[in-house]
């Protein structure tokens, strides 16, 4: 990721209206990330600065993380030390990825005091570390090896910076000094603006390249006069025009971010602007991170129901197959019938017996195997009792068939429920829903909350309100609580996904607003990712819910289908 720095150039200046802010509150809801809420006169908000790897990041945030009830002792201390406090100066160390937060605030003994938070957002080794006046660290985030780390982070000690390496500012360097340290390069040219240029990514150094000649593993010795105007334009503008810019993939997902457009990598991939530095890696990183925190406090339902799903299969194929082996009971009462209407021909201890089939159409003979120790009759009374077992079986057997199938529709609307959550109280009501249903055991340590419904909602473009059910218990909320007999209810075709409820109040609905309501149907399915996903649609007095179903089955009745493409965007 490209947070370089140049990009904590931009982004510092940004977050300078922090200045003669009050430090009202400090959380730290992980190991690797602390959360200031910041007020002053002119400004209120939250600024977040995280250490986690491959997420190294300071901005203001406009989310709100779930802390922990008892905060770390690095929280503890940044509350008795800057809490209350009010920032005077927000700086970086030249291009450095190293920002420092002075504060100044009071001590125990009510004497005003001066202390830095020095924030390095260096790759694989980011850290916070709080240090006094005099430069001793207080504390850090993340502590040293006393014995075999070369720069000792620990309380007591003296804060000794990063050592610089030694390349050029160019924002203190004027072009022709720059230029010449890249022509003086001996690194491919994608690689020398990294080389000689403090703050630029690699990605940067990528995209100058490429402006500059089509063949970026080119010696910057190597460059024709024409390309090195080119080289000497790139590098005049590579600080005038700072702009937060997002970079998106042929999906439409978040793939990097910088201060300029970027183009590298083809006309599929689009860059677009940000308001500020701040939200751009609010959105970049925000959207990410939560999705792999849900995806991680997920592993565990998912497992579950995956593995419950195998065995319910597993159960299914051996039902399936003695199932099968009951195709042939009717011969079973057949070959009764023949022995006891040729009783007195078959001799006792014969181990088969040759009769007319009188069932056949042109009264063929048949052979039919015999137990020699059973007489005749008793033959005849083992065939009828098999054949009952089999009859019994057999509806027992479909019965039990049916019930699995059941049992996997709900399992796989579950997990589709489970592949669009987006929160942990989502996650929690997915949960519930398995307790509910007895599909997890009850904690009797834990009290079951009380269960409050927020479906989404939509409107659309002529005024009908739309809900969508996030989950199955929503689902039966929406259809059989919410919804009037009046009200359309949409749903994927033979697809799980989400019950989908336009409230009509008893106007027509046009087509515009019933195809809008089916293609977040669709895009709140199993089907999100398709094209031309059929959707049933019918009036909510013909969907039922039959007695003892699980939680979000119904059935329908008078429905039509539309076919749709899913929405992809956000709404």
């Amino acid at each position: 990721m490209a947070l370089d720095g140049i990009f904590l150039h931009g982004l510092c200046e940004e977050l300078k209206v922090a200045e003669n802010c009050h430090i009202e509150k400090i959380y730290q809801p992980s190991r690797d990330e602390l959360v200031f809420s910041l007020r002053s006169v002119s400004f209120k908000g939250s600024m977040i600065i995280s250490t986690k790897t491959g997420a190294a990041r300071l901005h203001f945030t406009e989310s709100t993380p779930e802390n922990p009830a008892d905060p770390p002792n690095f929280c503890k201390l940044l509350r008795k030390h800057i809490g209350g406090g009010v920032i005077t100066a927000i700086s970086q160390d030249e291009l450095d990825r190293t920002v420092f937060i002075d504060v100044s605030s009071y001590n125990e003994m009510r004497d005003k005091v001066s202390l830095r938070l020095v924030v390095e957002l260096f790759t694989g080794k980011a850290n916070v570390i709080l240090c006094n006046e005099e430069g001793k660290i207080l504390d850090a985030l993340h502590r040293s090896d006393i014995e075999s780390s070369p720069r000792l982070i620990q309380p007591g000690a003296r804060f000794k910076p990063i050592e610089k390496q030694n390349k050029l500012n160019p924002f203190t360097k004027n072009t022709e000094e720059l230029l010449s340290g890249i022509l003086g390069s001996n690194k491919r040219l994608s690689d020398s603006f990294t080389q000689v240029i403090q703050g630029v990514s690699p990605l940067v150094s990528r995209e100058l390249a490429q402006k500059v000649c089509e063949n970026t593993d080119t010696l910057p010795q190597d460059l024709t006069s024409t390309q090195v105007q080119e080289l000497k334009s790139a590098l005049s503008d590579l600080t005038k025009m700072l702009s937060p810019v997002l970079l998106l993939d042929p999906n439409g997902e978040a793939k990097d971010f910088s201060y300029m457009p970027i183009t590298q990598y083809g006309r599929d991939y689009k860059s677009e602007e940000r308001e500020s530095f701040s939200s751009l890696l609010d959105e970049f990183y925000t959207k990410k991170e939560n999705a792999a925190r849900i995806k991680g406090a997920s592993q565990d339902i998912l497992k579950f129901l995956n593995n419950l799903r195998a065995r319910i299969q597993r159960k299914t194929a051996y039902r399936l197959s003695d199932l099968e082996k009951c195709k042939n009971r009717e011969e079973l009462r057949i070959y009764g019938e023949l022995i006891k209407a040729n009783l007195f021909a078959i001799e006792k201890g014969s181990s088969f017996a040759v009769v007319q089939n009188y069932y056949d159409e042109d009264l063929k003979e048949i052979k039919i195997p015999l137990n020699p120790s059973l007489s005749p009759s008793a033959n005849a009374a083992k065939y009828f009792k098999d054949y009952k077992k089999t009859y019994v079986a057999e509806q027992t057997l479909t019965k039990l068939i049916e019930e699995d199938k059941k049992d996997l529709d709900y399992i796989d609307s579950v997990l589709d429920t489970l592949s669009r959550a987006t929160t942990m109280s989502e996650l929690e009501e997915i949960r519930q829903e398995l307790v509910d249903s007895g599909y997890i055991r009850r904690d009797v340590k834990t009290k079951p909350k009380n269960y409050k419904p927020t479906p989404k909602k939509y409107v659309s473009k002529s005024g009908f309100e739309i809900y969508v059910g996030r989950n199955n218990k929503e689902n039966d909320f929406l259809t059989l609580r919410l919804a009037d007999k009046t009200d359309i209810w949409l749903h994927t075709k033979n697809i799980p996904g989400s019950h989908t409820i336009i409230i009509t109040n008893g106007k027509e609905v046009d087509e515009e607003t019933l195809i809008f309501a089916a293609r977040l149907a669709a895009a709140n399915s199993k089907g999100a990712d398709s094209e031309n996903v059929p959707v049933d649609y019918t009036f909510i007095k013909y969907v039922k819910k039959p007695n003892g179903a699980k939680a979000g089955m119904v059935i329908y009745t008078n429905n039509k289908t539309l076919f749709v493409t899913p929405l992809k965007e956000n709404l």
